[in-house]
């Protein structure tokens, strides 16, 4: 058997004439046709009544229902879930012990978004699209732009740089005003450029995850929000330094420096600083792994590795420098040996005598 089905998404027939819906049989349907026809000549819906009547009249070889059902004026969950509840009442309706079929009749791509939920109750054999001839595919190309704006991924991908460029016209206007032609090119193409990279490289996904990851570390009373941002002006002023020291050595070299004279200058300048905001973060994640009561002894080698380093790193950059001699490096190279090795041995001792609670329990 196949179950004609005229779909009104948004209940034209229903607020328009007070039919009850659904209405079943071609009788039934004729006369709400004309109703709401009468009611408004121009409503799209009555095209969809007379072809759901124009396709049953059709079909001469097997047994044909004609039905219409709708939704409601508003919200798509809601009329969704009535033209649901009215497709059962229709399927109650019909006695026949064949297995029923649907064709779908509707005036758009709106009406059309409910085809899921009708194919979940009844096999749908196909869908019958009704549009005036003179405005063929008006209403779903503003139902598809319609979306496209409801989409905020989609919406933000078009809108943005579209609205950097309009941006072009006054901002060009208000440069010639005060003399500066070029100001306004250059920073509405860098203002397009960072957002496209920023959409290319998922710059706003890394930079959400990463607000979301200070937010939730704020209101847990993390340790480790406080000793990064401590690191990160530890290491500006680190960076300033090696600055700093570089310029010193290039004003007592007759010279050009070479490029390991150059990094060496860096190095010795930043390495204090950069060894500061190192034990500074890993002094704070193991604060953090104890409170969370997840310290374990190798973690507490951190902060003597990146002391071990940094001594390696500072007499390196000093000899070459020819700040220190060859037994400054020497001793630089020998400390910073010793305080690896020597922390590595005395926690894993410490590991090895005194265990964890996750260690003694595995």
């Amino acid at each position: 058997m196949l179950l004609v089905l005229c779909v009104d998404l948004d209940d034209d027939l229903g607020r328009k004439t007070g039919v009850t819906t659904p209405v079943i049989g071609r009788e039934a349907i004729r006369d709400a046709a004309v109703e709401l026809a009468t009611a408004d000549p121009e409503d799209s819906d009555v095209n969809v009544l007379f072809k759901g009547l124009n396709i049953a009249q059709s079909i001469t070889d097997e047994t044909v229902e004609v039905a219409a059902v709708t939704g409601t004026n508003g919200s798509d969950v809601a009329a969704n879930r009535k033209v649901g509840e009215e497709v059962d009442t229709v399927l109650a309706s019909l006695s026949t012990r064949e297995e029923v079929r649907a064709l779908i009749v509707t005036d758009g791509a709106q009406d059309e978004s409910v085809v899921p939920v009708i194919r979940s109750r009844v096999t749908v054999d196909g869908v019958s699209r009704v549009v005036v001839r003179q405005a063929q595919d008006l209403e779903s190309i503003y139902y598809t732009i319609k979306q496209v704006l409801d989409d905020p991924e989609t919406r933000g991908t078009l809108l943005m740089p579209l609205g950097i460029l309009l941006l072009m016209y006054p901002l060009a206007v208000l440069a010639s005003y005060f003399d500066l032609p070029g100001l306004v090119l250059g920073v509405t193409s860098g203002l397009l450029g960072l957002y496209l990279l920023s959409r290319g490289l998922g710059l706003g996904e890394h930079l959400d995850a990463t607000a979301e990851r200070a937010r939730r570390s704020l209101y847990a009373g993390r340790v480790t929000l406080i000793t990064y941002l401590v690191a990160a002006v530890l290491l500006v002023i680190g960076g300033v330094s090696g600055v700093d020291q570089l310029e010193a050595v290039q004003a007592g070299e007759p010279g050009a420096l070479g490029a390991l004279e150059t990094l060496s200058a860096l190095v010795y300048g930043a390495v204090q600083w950069f060894a500061a905001a190192g034990v500074t973060t890993s002094l704070g994640q193991i604060t953090d792994e104890y409170l969370a009561d997840g310290l374990e002894w190798r973690y507490l080698n951190a902060p003597f590795y990146v002391l071990a380093i940094a001594v390696v790193l500072h007499g390196v950059s000093a000899y070459v420098l020819g700040i220190e001699g060859l037994s400054y490096l020497a001793a630089a190279l020998t400390s910073g040996t010793l305080l690896g090795i020597g922390s590595t041995l005395a926690f894993a001792i410490a590991e090895d005598r005194y265990p964890t609670a996750d260690e003694s329990a595995s």
